[in-house]
């Protein structure tokens, strides 16, 4: 058994600065399922927000301006003191990650360079290129290596000790020699990413599975807001690999098969800089309506933008078309669609990490605090990962000071062999059901009735096909059965958690009956605050997800039509 006094679970921008904070007071270990510079944060590319009133056009931009088009942006389901808080505490953290070594572009005055993204007042968005989340990755684990922070790589984790109305620890799988072992921590942050592989056509990375979620929803942990899920306006067709809103923050166009930039019919003044919800369903809507280019896509144009322009701020791009594409941005248009993208919901957690249950805490997107409510802005996930790592690393530090109790080692004694045994007979299934089959199932699914737009006929139908899944996951059949470096057990024992993930967002948005913000209802057009102006809270049942509802915090806006 190892033990910590604090276990940060997850190796991204969030675990990393959650880790960094806590280290600084109290014995703390990172666990991580990937080398850290390979966590899924590395993905993001267009930049981080921070009002610094660095760029031409931004020079008014204040805390408050940035708090009013998050909560704006949010569709005013965010939870306004979190909000603010975050959008205070923007500039201190981008500068201190400018302190750190972080190389941001610049200003021929030296400052951080800020370009214009979506909803966003003002161009507050920081950048380095369009590899931001790489650079910023790179330069948190440096910062963790120089503090000497424990780190244990590739290790899974499967189940999360609760015992006493307290957190104890989790039980992880090492997968390369297949050694489950218990780790005894006073303090767990779980700081995993999301779920995008719930869906066929997403942009986040394999690993982004959200079984981590899931071990929090199975241990009892409340889950909100899950029905609302992000879909990325541009994504590249065939592999849904990410065309960051930088490419229409430098003043990329979007192009229907007719020649027009259609976001005149949608948001005429923010044209393509309008939230992703919105831009999403227009370039939905030109697809089945017969404008989009056969094959399901429209065009993002750069050409105009020029060579010199696209290799300074746009390389990583140019990279990625070349590559997956076989064609170059700076002489032809690039074929897009919209892809799954982020999952605004996620743990319920207060504005400092913490769940319901003393000693566990969350950060980043696995957590929903809530800052982005209904939808998120560009540029706000990467401030939410280092504001709120933070925050959550101190306040975990903080109840290993205060928290009189101990770890329950015997507790923990009997969660490892009782995990142990659960997945040996995991190994040992021979049912007849094809794990990765059903897995394609699930994405399918989601993808086609739990998507972009939204209906009661769909929604139903999705929940009746999860409903047949979950019975059928109790029949696969693993075929390797070896513990060491078993990626059938790895990949595959996350599914029954994936399959009650959907669940959530299945039954949530079928219950959800209006519009709001990535949550799109056909049959319910509107925005419907009086019925609906609240957080969706789940909590694992015997028969599937109980649900209950919490109220939307308001400090300074009350809730108001979104144009652009």
């Amino acid at each position: 058994m190892k033990r910590h006094d604090i276990l940060v679970v997850g190796g991204g921008m969030a675990g990393l600065r959650a880790a960094i904070e806590a280290s600084q007071s109290a014995d703390t270990a990172l666990l991580t399922r990937l080398h850290p510079v390979r966590a899924h944060s590395g993905a993001a590319q267009g930049g981080i927000n921070a009002p610094l009133a660095n760029a031409e056009g931004g020079k008014n931009d204040t805390p408050e301006m940035h708090a009013y088009d998050t909560v704006k942006g949010s569709d005013f389901l965010a939870d306004q003191d979190a909000v603010e808080l975050m959008c205070q505490e923007a500039a201190p953290c981008v500068y201190e990650l400018e302190h750190w070594g972080t190389p941001f572009s610049r200003l021929p005055d030296g400052r951080i360079a800020q370009r214009p993204f979506g909803g966003a007042g003002f161009p507050r968005t920081c950048y380095a290129a369009d590899v931001t989340g790489h650079v910023i990755l790179i330069t948190m684990h440096g910062e963790l290596l120089r503090r000497g922070v424990t780190t244990y790589e590739e290790w899974q984790v499967t189940r999360l000790v609760i015992e006493g109305g307290r957190c104890q620890g989790v039980i992880a799988l090492h997968v390369p020699s297949g050694e489950l072992e218990a780790f005894a921590a006073r303090a767990v942050i779980f700081a995993t990413g999301g779920a995008g592989r719930l869906y066929s056509r997403s942009t986040n990375a394999l690993h982004s599975t959200g079984g981590a979620l899931g071990v929090a929803y199975a241990a009892g942990i409340g889950i909100k807001d899950m029905e609302f899920v992000q879909f990325h306006p541009t994504t590249i067709i065939g592999t849904n690999i990410l065309m960051s809103e930088a490419c229409r923050g430098e003043g990329g166009y979007l192009v229907n098969r007719l020649g027009e930039r259609f976001m005149q019919r949608y948001a005429p003044k923010a044209m393509e800089l309008a939230p992703r919800d919105i831009v999403s369903r227009s370039i939905q809507t030109e697809i089945d309506e017969g404008r989009g280019f056969e094959g399901g896509f429209v065009h993002l144009d750069l050409r105009h933008l020029g060579k010199a322009k696209i290799m300074e701020r746009l390389p990583g791009i140019r990279d990625i078309c070349q590559h997956f594409l076989g064609i170059d941005p700076i002489d032809t248009p690039i074929p897009i669609q919209p892809g799954q993208h982020y999952a605004m919901g996620g743990i319920d957690t207060d504005n400092d990490g913490a769940s319901e249950i003393p000693g566990f805490y969350a950060a980043g997107e696995v957590a929903c605090v809530s800052v982005h409510g209904a939808n998120r802005l560009g540029g706000n996930s990467l401030l939410e990962t280092v504001v709120f790592g933070k925050r959550a690393g101190a306040a975990a530090a903080q109840h290993v000071k205060t928290a009189g109790a101990g770890v329950d080692i015997p507790a923990m004694e009997r969660a490892l062999a009782e995990e142990r045994g659960r997945l040996q007979a995991f190994l040992n299934s021979s049912g007849p059901e094809n794990p990765a089959g059903l897995r394609d199932e699930l994405q399918r699914t989601m993808t086609d009735q739990v998507g972009i737009f939204r209906s009661r006929e769909g929604l139903e139908a999705a929940v009746r096909k999860i409903a047949e899944l979950k019975q059928r996951a109790a029949r696969i059949n693993i075929m390797f059965k070896e513990w060491r470096f078993n990626l059938d057990l790895v990949n595959h024992s996350e599914l029954p958690l994936m399959i009650e993930l959907a669940e959530v967002v299945a039954q949530g948005a079928l219950r959800r009956e209006e519009s709001r913000g990535s949550h799109s209802r056909r049959d319910f057009p509107k925005r419907d605050d009086d019925r609906f102006l609240w957080h969706t809270v789940a909590h694992r049942g015997r028969e599937g997800p109980v649900f209950a509802r919490k109220p939307v915090r308001i400090t300074k806006w009350k809730p108001e039509e979104r144009k652009y």
